[in-house]
């Protein structure tokens, strides 16, 4: 028998103590977006948590760059020993692979799911100069100014691009695609009137719809948003390529051990589930989730497969 295979199986033997002694020392947790933002917040909130559970300190650490896949690449490189894990978005794990090119890292294989921590609906709005005040009036009036209007994203191979294309590809529209350094920038123009629609997360829309700034279409997700109860969904609407949801969840290394992962799991899941977190989560407008290592690795597939369909159709390829 040869020396690797010896050292393997007395990995196999010992991992079941090292889970069950796990954690021993602080855990590393990488966003892999600037400190401030929803997925940095998200992070903090339910690292608190975590440190009680499991008895050491959860230390966040952000490595911004590359639209999230600076960050990714360095979670999926760490020791699979469940001390370092990290923030995963349907940026990071389903639009990056689905657009960018050569990636160093493939999310499928160099990525264990532990849970999705919380879901934000993404919302479609326009300026309230446009003579239409239901998505069906919406659509007939793309559809007979091919061309005419636009709307902003945040950068080639964003979130709001990818959901710009597909609601392009499911209406049979034809609408120009205004790209912006942020959705900031974006968001200006289409309070202003320079853009007629936008596509974003909620939480940055909803107050400038709630001021009567932007007139909003559909929001994505299962339910109708609390904030917006007369705004219907993509999937009442029959537009179910856009029902998807950002969302923001923690994964480890792949070969990280399974009793680790479950560990993992279970103290996130316990901290999900709390009062306090579920309030945090509800201020930034994401819905909490809390699910299995199985079930979040099934939404991160099918969400990456859904970018692909998208960025194949509208030849959307962004160089790293």
């Amino acid at each position: 028998m040869t020396f690797k295979r010896l050292a393997f199986l007395f990995a196999l033997l010992a991992t079941p103590a090292f889970a069950q002694d796990y954690p021993t020392r602080p855990i590393t947790l990488i966003v892999p977006f600037a400190p401030g933002g929803s997925t940095d917040v998200i992070a903090r909130v339910v690292a608190q948590g975590m440190r009680a559970e499991l008895g050491q300190t959860v230390v966040v650490e952000n490595h911004a760059g590359a639209g999230g896949s600076l960050g990714t690449g360095m979670i999926a490189r760490a020791a699979p020993d469940g001390y370092t894990i990290g923030m995963a978005t349907a940026s990071t794990v389903a639009i990056n692979p689905a657009a960018y090119r050569n990636l160093p890292f493939d999310v499928l294989k160099d990525l264990a799911p532990i849970t999705n921590i919380a879901a934000v609906p993404n919302i479609m709005s326009v300026h309230p100069s446009v003579a239409a005040k239901t998505m069906a009036e919406f659509i007939a009036l793309a559809k007979a100014q091919p061309g005419k209007l636009a709307y902003g994203s945040s950068g080639n191979g964003s979130v709001s691009h990818l959901m710009g294309e597909q609601f392009k590809l499911a209406t049979g529209t034809d609408i120009v695609h205004v790209p912006y350094r942020g959705i900031g920038p974006a968001m200006n123009d289409a309070i202003g009137g320079m853009i007629q629609v936008l596509y974003d997360n909620l939480p940055t829309s909803l107050p400038h719809v709630q001021a009567g700034k932007l007139r909003a279409l559909a929001v994505s997700g299962e339910k109708r948003v609390a904030a917006l109860p007369d705004v219907p969904t993509f999937t009442e609407l029959g537009l179910k390529d856009l029902e998807w949801m950002a969302f923001f969840g923690l994964v480890a290394p792949a070969n990280t051990p399974p009793a680790v992962i479950t560990k993992l799991n279970a103290a996130a899941v316990k901290v999900i589930a709390t009062p306090e977190v579920r309030r945090a989560l509800e201020l930034q407008q994401a819905i909490p989730v809390g699910n299995s290592p199985a079930q979040f690795r099934a939404e991160i597939e099918r969400d990456l497969a859904r970018m692909k369909r998208a960025v194949e159709a509208a030849n959307i390829r962004v160089d790293n």
